[in-house]
């Protein structure tokens, strides 16, 4: 059976082990895989820190009701954000970074801004 290198695709003389045909196809194998995983983060960074501006415009005062529908309209994803914090009464907030959200039964959300003391703790 006649092994190929992973990235050229040329038949490969060594060991039986060997993956590549020299060092210059490894490197360029591994560099094609790691820009596909940043790609991924890349994109994903990008929505988080779209959504992050976002909440920061809309609550310059650490605390403010607004309509989902306006948040969707200046391109909130609500399927991206960095962790959720439940309060002792059941109430979820959902933050991406230090600003947060809480969904309201009536289509609003109220916007919130963690405190920086609370933040690092």
């Amino acid at each position: 059976m006649e092994r190929l290198c992973l990235d050229c695709g040329t038949p490969i003389k060594g060991r039986a082990d060997k993956k590549f045909c020299d060092d210059s196809c490894r490197n360029n194998y591994n560099n094609r895989l790691k820009t596909e995983d940043h790609l991924v983060l890349r994109r994903i960074n990008s929505i988080l820190k779209k959504n992050r501006t976002i909440l920061a415009q809309f609550n310059p005062n650490g605390k403010a009701k607004i309509s989902r529908k306006k948040l969707i309209s200046a391109g909130f994803n609500f399927d991206y954000h960095t962790y959720s914090y439940e309060t002792q009464n059941g109430n979820c907030y959902i933050f991406c970074y230090e600003y947060g959200y809480l969904l309201l039964n009536n289509e609003k959300v109220l916007l919130v801004k963690r405190e920086e003391s609370l933040w690092l703790a």
